[in-house]
């Protein structure tokens, strides 16, 4: 069972990004679940968001503590929220951030095999013109990955959202992928 945890705030997109994970690898027939942990708030507070890909009898219902799979929408979470908790070693972190992979993934604190950065934050700004990253971080997801296909993330996409948000959303994909940075590493602050 391929886990995934995403981190964020309240309006970045989190639950969305998981329902887009889900639902791309779903088309390439995989067995995948999402769902949300998160309060009363609806904007700024964190958020979590859990994604399983893999075979029905090994899924849970539970809540993703041992990730082989990072996902950081909000660059900030990391210095306050213990975002890195049951972390596999040797998983991947992607994150939405002007920082390049190293700083990055000191600063989360984790062995990986793979460090992701996307300024997913500022393709939202140009594409969508609103400050939501989520779907330029899936384009990222994508290429650091290869859990799912870039066709099915679209397609996601387009079954998510309609006429002209679909499109901006599309682009905001292919520039999440276009655009990110993905680096072979082993870093281990702790």
């Amino acid at each position: 069972m391929e886990e995934i945890r995403i981190h964020g705030r309240g309006g970045q997109g989190v639950v969305m990004l998981g329902e887009l994970i889900a639902l791309a690898a779903s088309y390439e027939g995989k067995f995948c679940r999402s769902f949300p942990l998160y309060g009363p708030a609806r904007r700024g507070p964190p958020v979590t968001s859990f994604v399983q890909i893999g075979r029905e009898e090994d899924s849970t219902r539970s809540m993703v503590r041992r990730p082989k799979y990072l996902i950081i929408l909000d660059p900030t979470l990391p210095s306050y929220v213990d975002v890195a908790y049951g972390f596999l070693e040797g998983g991947v972190v992607i994150e939405n951030t002007t920082k390049e992979p190293e700083e990055a993934l000191k600063e989360v604190g984790v062995k990986a095999s793979k460090m992701c950065v996307v300024d997913g934050t500022g393709i939202g700004l140009e594409v969508l013109g609103r400050p939501i990253p989520n779907t330029a971080v899936l384009g990222a997801f994508v290429k650091a990955t290869g859990l799912i296909g870039m066709e099915s993330a679209k397609k996601a996409v387009t079954r998510r959202f309609s006429g002209e948000t679909a499109l901006k959303n599309v682009r905001a994909v292919e520039l999440g992928y276009e655009r990110a940075i993905v680096r072979r590493v082993e870093v281990c602050t702790h």
